[in-house]
């Protein structure tokens, strides 16, 4: 698990490097949106963002390069209002702010999920999810 161990780390101190980390329970709430193969994981994700027409986007966060910003309307148009709605729910804090944080935090950990510019053996992603919730 040395491998997930440090990935992990970094993510959590990515982001708490860059504006601290997010709401609690929104890195958990995220994880369970990419382990949840029914709604195709994180692959499913990538596809939503390549729908709405913002495939270039997601593609830097995969890539190796730097991650292009995304709004927190644009984060909405992709998931939806009643995904939206119910993370705002579970998390107790209204949707815009859960859409801000997204807007903030989900670009950088696809990037950290996919450190060499691809997806993650569809495996691999449950175990540092898990790890990732832990943390």
């Amino acid at each position: 698990m040395g491998l997930l161990d440090g990935l992990a780390g970094q993510v959590m101190n990515s982001l708490a490097g860059n504006g601290g980390a997010p709401q609690s329970g929104l890195l958990e709430a995220v994880g369970s949106m990419l382990g949840n193969s029914q709604s195709g994981g994180l692959a499913g994700l990538i596809a939503a963002f390549e729908q709405q027409g913002l495939g270039g986007i997601v593609a830097s966060w995969v890539g190796t390069g730097a991650n292009q910003a995304i709004s927190a309307e644009q984060i909405r148009s992709v998931l939806g209002s009643g995904q939206i709605q119910a993370l705002a729910g579970q998390l107790g804090i209204s949707s815009e702010e859960v859409s801000g944080q997204l807007a903030q935090f989900l670009p950088q950990i696809v990037d950290r999920l996919t450190p060499n510019g691809a997806l993650p053996a569809e495996g691999t992603i449950g175990g540092l999810l898990n790890l990732l919730k832990g943390a």
